[in-house]
């Protein structure tokens, strides 16, 4: 009796890119995090807190190159079932990274190359942007193109705090935070460039990406210096160490090793 052997799935142009630009941004994580370990100004003696962000952010980050891995590989089952279980994982991840910043910012243990204030408010609107742009890219998951460059979008906007780890922010002050997000924003244009260089055209999806990053952005710099961001400080501040550091000065380097908490 004759058996049908399985299709050979050949990778197209586009998921070859994709998976390419994954394996690139695992890199980046990596190579920040190695950085901040390698520098002394991590520590494995952090908070439980800063474990369970860091073990959960990990966790997404491996999620999203599987994604791509299982996409190149035709295994779109298993590609739709770890799909989901990403779809409950960026729950805990707006939890935790609301809460560590949160943790930070009272202890009064803000990143002295950032504005505790802007501290405050970019870390969570980045996982918020992250989580908007995760949703939207689920919501339009039968869509392919729509699909994956929103998740790519979502992923460089997840970067930020890998990408300020790698650069030499003392010397950005007191630009750190636009440094960094600068830098973020290459991963959307190389999607942009690539686009045009394989089809002659740029997919709509990069140009709805890119503008809630850049709107998030604005909204940072926006609520930073007005008296909405004063008043959230004020309030996350109350009656902890956080509430007598100056919201819009930057802390003092530190004298000893610089231990960044996360």
């Amino acid at each position: 009796m004759a058996t049908l052997a399985a299709p050979h799935i050949v990778p197209t142009r586009d998921d070859n890119f994709f998976l390419k630009m994954a394996v690139v941004m695992a890199l980046v994580i990596i190579a920040g995090l190695s950085l901040q370990l390698a520098a002394g100004r991590s520590t494995f003696r952090s908070p439980p807190l800063v474990h369970a962000h860091a073990i959960v952010f990990m966790g997404w980050w491996v999620i999203y190159l599987l994604q791509n891995i299982f996409v190149t590989r035709g295994s779109m089952t298993l590609h739709r079932k770890l799909g989901w279980i990403a779809a409950v994982w960026t729950v805990p991840m707006i939890i935790l990274g609301c809460a560590v910043t949160v943790a930070m910012v009272r202890r009064g243990h803000v990143p002295f190359v950032f504005r505790p204030l802007q501290f405050l408010i970019f870390d969570p609107v980045i996982v918020f942007t992250f989580a908007g742009l995760t949703a939207a890219a689920i919501m339009m998951r039968r869509r392919t193109e729509w699909h994956r460059r929103l998740h790519y979008c979502a992923m460089a906007m997840l970067l930020e705090p890998a990408i300020a780890r790698l650069l030499p922010l003392p010397l950005f002050i007191p630009w750190g935070w636009e440094a960094a997000f600068a830098v973020s924003m290459v991963f959307p244009i190389i999607g942009v460039i690539a686009d045009r260089r394989r089809t002659g055209r740029v997919h709509p999806a990069w140009s709805r990406g890119i503008a809630v990053m850049i709107a998030a952005f604005i909204v940072t710099e926006a609520v930073t210096y007005s008296p909405v961001g004063m008043a959230i400080y004020r309030a996350v501040t109350a009656g902890s160490p956080g509430a007598n550091v100056a919201p819009l000065d930057f802390p003092p380097p530190p004298t000893g090793p610089l231990i960044t908490g996360r």
